[in-house]
């Protein structure tokens, strides 16, 4: 509990004391009176003081600057005239329940924040930087340029982005995609800031200005939410300005038009007087009923809840490891019917590995020893994976006379054997006969002292929990599935049709999948809208164009981060059902809290307007509904994991 709600929940305990007693003091003892007032009238302004001062200093402030139609102003109107018509326990009711709704729903609020305020640890307070002489030295992360060497010790945070050039450890990356395994890296790994140390010391050679690191770039993001909001929202701003004005034109209505109405049928029997003519009126009992009025119409539980669902979604989110962008990508992720995927990085893994060794006449061990060999001097991606699936240190001394021939492979010696590996032109430009592979992916043809020796499949894997993700997607409200690609037609459609998507575009540029997207937003139905999951580097076009741009696996993209409107920050396409699931329930606890809301107060305004409701009656209608309406919504945050 911070230290303002300490204080005013101190002063609920004062003024519920103060109240105890005074009720329960004999009134016997009140029977002096003061300017027509007895005792008990002044006793318990001690306590309406104690509990509502600020309200009062806020209502006055509000008419000094001409916006008086607040719930501070209505608060306070109904309050002091309840004391001026001798409802003094009521008076001093409203307020002190008014503050513990408000208190209630200020420590809400700091339950919501405790996900995003989590969030705001991964910013770091300094950075060891190496000097010249290898000593160490505590600098301000900012200060730090790219380049540099920066030492990170067990149990601190990763400062700035970069690349590990000496040791290894295990990151815990919670902070950055809410998920608890901890990440192994060694030298040559990239890293990213906010996560923490776990094991080992390690240092990094900077990549990037602490400004422009992941950490500063998250928390810029998350920062600036709040400034972009719903529809609902919107809506809701837009009805309270309208509809406090408004109840208090009717409150007044409700004082002047039955007192005239009453006075207008007196006369004809009576003469009215200035004595007799607040009785002949029935004034007392019409002001009451407006004051009641007053309190019932005060739009707490919309003006509070609503806000705070949408605030709520978005730590939800956060903590398991979605940014959205603003309230209004929340309830844009709700609507959302399409949902269209990148292929490569989003659903496959993006790297290349070796899937399959056909048709060797020699052990696939061996196989693959001659062909990570051949490969060894190459930086291509074909030749790590070469590399990796061969698995032990290569021994570059037995390869000699290595020789790249463009857009077919390489020639090797290798053991003082000629070892062709390449493509099928390799081998028709050799007049070596092979076997062609009937499998998808890239085929690395090997030939041995001209001799054709087998073929080895390279393909990008598909991320395993990529086909439960889209039935879970389906199963959430999404009608069509589409992946866009330039990969081949071939390899396309077999991805798609292992992980069951509805349609599938192959073979597209940058340009033509922003054409593919333009054609699917023009088919969609009004009222639905339509999500593109890409990898936030070479797709922002399309992430900016679709209705909501998802980047995946957003950990240092800088990229990703700006064009699209929710990061995913790792790259399980599980993240996408997350982000959906909790952008429905968002919005569904914020439509029940309004229909709720409007419902109640509708219902109570009618009863008070003709005298069956009393003050007691508009506590209820005002705290008690905002205190249900802001449990209701603090549910958001109960996500499944």
């Amino acid at each position: 509990m911070t230290k303002k709600q300490k204080k005013v929940l101190t002063r609920i305990i004062i003024s519920t004391i103060l109240m105890a007693v005074i009720k329960l003091w004999p009134e016997k003892y009140f029977d002096y009176k003061f300017l027509n007032r007895d005792l008990k009238f002044y006793l318990c302004l001690i306590p309406y003081f104690v509990i509502g001062y600020d309200i009062l200093i806020k209502a006055i402030k509000g008419i000094i600057h001409f916006q008086p139609c607040d719930e501070n102003f209505l608060m306070a109107v109904a309050t002091v005239g309840a004391l001026a018509l001798g409802e003094n326990t009521e008076g001093v009711a409203v307020m002190l329940f008014y503050q513990i709704g408000e208190l209630f729903q200020s420590i809400a609020v700091g339950k919501s924040r405790k996900s995003i305020s989590a969030l705001m640890d991964i910013r770091p307070d300094y950075a060891n930087l190496e000097t010249e002489n290898g000593n160490c030295e505590i600098v301000d992360p900012d200060s730090v340029k790219i380049g540099s060497i920066i030492v990170v010790m067990p149990g601190e945070k990763v400062p700035i982005d970069g690349k590990v050039v000496e040791g290894t450890t295990t990151l815990n990356t919670a902070a950055l995609t809410g998920e608890s395994v901890p990440r192994e890296v060694s030298v040559g790994d990239e890293i990213a800031s906010g996560c923490i140390n776990l094991s080992g010391m390690i240092k990094v050679e900077t990549s990037k200005e602490f400004g422009e690191s992941t950490a500063s770039k998250i928390l810029e993001l998350v920062q600036n939410a709040s400034s972009r909001k719903s529809k609902s929202e919107n809506f809701i701003s837009k009805f309270a300005k309208v509809y406090t004005p408004a109840v208090c034109i009717g409150a007044l209505a409700l004082v002047l038009i039955p007192s005239v109405v009453n006075l207008i049928i007196a006369s004809s029997n009576a003469k009215i007087t200035f004595a007799n003519w607040m009785t002949l009126a029935d004034f007392t009992t019409w002001l009451y009923r407006a004051l009641t009025f007053l309190v019932i119409s005060c739009p707490c539980a919309l003006v509070i809840s609503i806000p705070l669902s949408f605030f709520a979604g978005i730590g939800a989110a956060s903590s398991n490891g979605v940014l959205v962008k603003g309230s209004s990508f929340i309830e844009a992720l709700s609507k959302v019917r399409c949902l269209v995927f990148d292929k490569t990085g989003t659903m496959t893994k993006g790297v290349f590995e070796v899937t399959g060794v056909h048709h060797s006449t020699l052990e696939d061990e061996k196989l693959l020893e001659y062909a990570a060999l051949a490969e060894s001097f190459s930086n291509h991606p074909i030749s790590k994976s070469l590399s990796k699936a061969f698995g032990r240190e290569i021994d570059k001394s037995c390869v000699k006379d290595v020789k790249e021939i463009s857009g077919h492979g390489v020639m090797a010696i290798v053991d003082d054997k000629e070892v062709l590996i390449g493509n099928d032109k390799l081998m028709k430009k050799e007049n070596i006969e092979f076997i062609e592979c009937h499998h998808h992916g890239t085929i690395v043809h090997i030939a041995i002292d001209k001799k054709y020796a087998g073929h080895i499949v390279i393909s990008d894997v598909i991320k395993p929990e990529a086909g439960d993700a889209i039935s879970q997607l389906k199963a959430n409200g999404i009608s069509k599935t589409v992946m866009l690609t330039g990969d081949k037609k071939s390899v396309a459609e077999k991805v798609a049709s292992e992980i069951k998507i509805d349609e599938v575009y192959s073979e597209l540029l940058p340009a033509d999948k922003v054409a593919k997207v333009e054609e699917l937003l023009a088919g969609k139905k009004e009222g639905e809208l339509l999500a593109f999951v890409g990898d936030g580097i070479n797709d922002a076009p399309v992430l900016t164009r679709s209705d909501v741009g998802i980047s995946m696996g957003a950990i240092g993209s800088d990229a990703a981060i700006e064009a699209s409107d929710v990061v995913l920050m790792d790259d399980s396409p599980l993240k996408i059902v997350k982000a959906i699931k909790i952008a429905k329930r968002c919005m569904r606890i914020v439509y029940e809290n309004i229909g709720f809301a409007l419902f109640i107060k509708a219902l109570c305004l009618v009863l008070g307007a003709v005298g069956i409701g009393s003050m007691w009656f508009a506590i209820f209608a005002d705290v008690g509904v905002m205190v249900l309406c802001v449990i209701n919504a603090i549910r958001v945050m109960i996500v499944k994991k």
